[in-house]
């Protein structure tokens, strides 16, 4: 991994991780394919309930806002005493069934966890998934564990939406959805929307250039929106409003219905919950309607900030952005190779008409580029989506191309198809010692990629097609979060040559072991429907993970993982040749936003910690103080008395910072540096970083890195265009930046509230108690008032 290092951080491993000699001559325990699959017992015992095994304790979970404003409440809640009051609130807030005034309503994350791995455990019996019965029984309990001990956690429509029909008996005639019937062999509609439901959080859906179609896909939308799940759509089919109708007249062009797509998002808020809709929007770089494109978020931008200066609500959800356009979208272009060469040369770049191909405008490459820049600069959009180099990956090339991502690009596959996302929790495979248990991360993702497998023909789809497409491709995105976390608690700077190795080498191994399950898959039910029209294609995808193996520096990582990395990449590409694989994609890196707060999570996906001290404004009200519980563990690896550590602890909770602490060592510092500088602190991780860790890992994940280059508040538009040139040049697959106080709402900030900037207008509380004058009046025999407020 060719990168910048901390040298003074570049640890021998011996110091933090036990080796184990014959790991890498153990590791690779997969079972001979049969008849179904066998499920041994690591995480559960043998005639004792999965929940025994936890000691549960009744609490209250509330949610309230900055002001004390409770949000949200439920009393007499059961929870594991390991889990967190926030792991508490979160899941008891978003993923409990039911009305809070209501009987039925779940009260306790045993039911929770039991509603979703019984309602999985049931189908894969029915499905002949397990050899046994017995092994059907295992599942279940390994499954209940994984989930109840914090190991891993589903994508939020699996907790909206599993299992209602089957435990409570929950059903929904009005809503119309597709499922595979394997009886019949075809797509049919689904009868009752919660006996087959929606769990995959990430679609991708295509849209023609009809008006028909365009409505279509406002409606499927709102569909996925309603039971939590994210869409995204590349508009680049739609003509441009400079082309003309066959019938006279011109177009509406894609921004016209970016619009309308914008407010079905705003109004169908996602799993009936408070969470916001998620859409990703993008448009390849040769749409004659691209310049409009870069900038419409930055004008609406705008347009919020001139309102929040008058006073109105400056809240992800208040007045000022729920009055603008486009706040529901993520935004990206699409660009080619072609393009970015352009770019770096300083060359012309051509538009093309939709219909006939014939060039609209032409345009310098190098301002298209620093247009992009400077929108991403002032609010964040568009990001890039490097289409040669998606596609250069694409395992079903032989298909058709990949032309969008879901909501937030980690999901890239063929148009109208679906995926079901899970993560497993990176911390919960260290030991006290620091050493990471391979044996066991390899079951728990073996565990959680046939849970999903499960969920593909399970459940229900909004249309036909993406019904058809799940069944025939059966992409999955298995992901992990807590990387930060991890690599702070093991005492290895986020910034450095060995968390690049380490994190590299744990995404071998996830990739590894996730498509070795689907070898396995293969093996008992038949690989994916169109794995030999593409198996060229897929074997050439697969062959480039094995090879990128080899780049990884065993020195710089834990001893015999890379070796163990190795082994496992070999034994897939063989095993693949000989059975094929049960599903075209394996892995993703996803946010983990909310699924990350329930496996209390410090930090989400592959992104370090924002900071040690943040605060998160909750959808639907609310603000919470977040403080990273690794940085005790992190002090005791490097010696620290427990006494030391407690003052250090102390001084971050007071002053939102660790610098400055008392008796903290110096040199100990790159450790604990995350994205944003503190609100009393100076020091912060380079965005050259973030694109250095994602350069490590993207060659081991399957699809693309949910990750936001996080960027200062003085970060230059210059800055912004070197890093989308870095990105293209380091073989990602996407970027998105995100300038710190570029908002002027944000979800997650160091501060409680961001202070005015010198000379401009910012909004004044007004008083509890004020003055106010009334007016009597009467017109037209009608009596009224009016009162002013001074």
């Amino acid at each position: 991994m060719q990168s910048r290092s901390s040298a003074a951080h570049s640890l021998q491993f011996e110091s933090v991780i036990t080796s184990d000699e014959d790991l890498v001559g153990e590791v690779m325990d997969i079972p001979i394919p049969g008849a179904g699959l066998s499920m041994s017992r690591v995480l559960s015992q043998e005639g004792h309930s999965p929940f025994d095994s936890v000691e549960w304790e009744t609490r209250d979970a509330a949610i309230t806002d900055g002001k004390g404003n409770t949000v949200f409440a439920q009393t007499h809640v059961e929870a594991p005493k390991a889990w967190s009051s926030l792991a508490t609130n979160i899941v008891a807030s978003k993923y409990f069934y039911g009305s809070l005034d209501e009987d039925k309503r779940e009260y306790s994350v045993r039911h929770l966890v039991h509603r979703v791995s019984r309602t999985i455990s049931d189908w894969g019996r029915d499905r002949g998934t397990f050899a046994t019965r017995e092994d059907a029984d295992v599942f279940y309990d390994e499954l209940c564990a994984i989930c109840v001990e914090q190991y891993g956690a589903f994508n939020s429509p699996v907790w909206f939406n599993v299992g209602l029909h089957q435990e409570y008996d929950v059903s929904s005639k009005r809503a119309q959805a597709y499922r595979w019937c394997e009886a019949e062999n075809r797509v049919m509609p689904v009868d009752d929307a919660y006996q087959y439901p929606q769990v995959s959080a990430c679609f991708i859906q295509s849209v023609k250039d009809t008006l028909d179609d365009i409505m279509r896909l406002a409606s499927a939308e709102a569909k996925l929106f309603k039971y939590g799940s994210g869409s995204g759509t590349d508009l680049s089919t739609l003509r441009s409003r400079r082309e003309k109708l066959s019938g006279g007249g011109t177009p509406s062009g894609p921004l016209s219905f970016m619009r309308v797509f914008d407010q079905v998002a705003g109004v169908v808020k996602s799993g009936g919950k408070t969470r916001r809709a998620a859409k990703m929007q993008s448009l390849k770089v040769n749409h004659p309607d691209i310049m409009e494109f870069i900038t419409c978020k930055t004008d609406e931008d705008r347009k919020a900030r001139a309102l929040i200066e008058q006073g109105y609500d400056a809240s992800m959800d208040g007045d000022a952005y729920g009055s603008v356009q486009f706040q529901n979208a993520n935004l990206s272009v699409r660009v080619s190779d072609a393009f970015m060469e352009a770019v770096e040369q300083d060359t012309s770049w051509d538009t093309h008409a939709v219909v006939s191909g014939e060039t609209v405008e032409t345009l310098s490459a190098r301002e298209v580029m620093q247009r992009i820049a400077e929108s991403a600069h002032a609010c964040g959009d568009p990001g890039l989506q490097y289409e040669t180099t998606i596609n250069a990956w694409h395992t079903c090339a032989d298909t058709s191309r990949i032309n969008a991502s879901n909501p937030c690009s980690e999901y890239m596959f063929v148009d109208d198809s679906a995926c079901n996302l899970a993560s497993v929790n990176l911390m919960k495979f260290v030991d006290a010692s620091g050493a990471f248990d391979t044996r066991r991360f390899q079951h728990v993702v073996r565990t959680l990629f046939i849970a999903q497998e499960i969920l593909v023909d399970s459940a229900s789809y909004p249309t036909e097609e993406i019904a058809l497409n799940s069944h025939r491709y059966r992409p999955l995105g298995l992901g992990y979060a807590n990387l930060g976390a991890l690599l702070m608690n093991l005492g290895l700077p986020y910034d450095s040559d060995t968390g690049r190795n380490t994190a590299a080498a744990i995404s071998a191994l996830l990739t590894g072991y996730a498509y070795a399950t689907s070898a396995e898959l293969a093996g008992t039910h038949g690989p994916f429907d169109t794995f030999e029209d593409n198996r060229e294609s897929m074997m050439h995808v697969i062959h480039k993970h094995q090879s990128a193996v080899k780049d990884i520096d065993a020195a710089l990582c834990p001893p015999g993982m890379a070796g163990v990395a190795r082994e496992v990449w070999d034994y897939v590409a063989a095993a693949g040749a000989s059975s094929g694989f049960r599903n075209a994609q394996a892995t993703v890196l996803a946010p983990t936003g909310t699924i990350g707060f329930m496996m209390d999570c410090d930090t989400t996906g592959v992104e370090p910690d924002i900071a040690l001290v943040k605060y998160k404004q909750m959808a639907g009200g609310g603000m919470m103080k977040i403080v990273n519980q690794s940085v005790a563990q992190a002090l005791k690896r490097h010696d620290y008395a427990d006494r030391q550590i407690d003052e250090i602890v102390a001084y971050l909770h007071e002053q939102d910072t660790i610098e400055g602490a008392p008796l903290l060592r110096e040199e100990d510092l790159p450790i604990f540096d995350c994205a944003f500088k503190p609100a009393n602190g100076e020091r912060f991780i380079r965005h050259t970083a973030h694109l250095g860790m994602m350069s490590a890992v993207q060659p081991f994940i399957s699809g693309a890195i949910s990750k936001t280059i996080n960027m200062p508040s003085e970060a230059s538009p210059d800055d912004i265009m070197q890093v989308y040139m870095d990105g293209w040049k380091m073989g990602l697959k996407a970027v998105a930046v995100y300038r710190d106080g570029s908002k002027a709402a944000q979800p997650l900030s160091t501060r409680t509230e961001e202070p005015a900037e010198a000379g401009k207008p910012y909004r004044r509380r007004m008083p509890t108690t004020r003055q106010s004058v009334t007016h009597r009046f009467e017109i037209g025999g009608h009596e009224g008032y009016l009162t002013v407020g001074l």
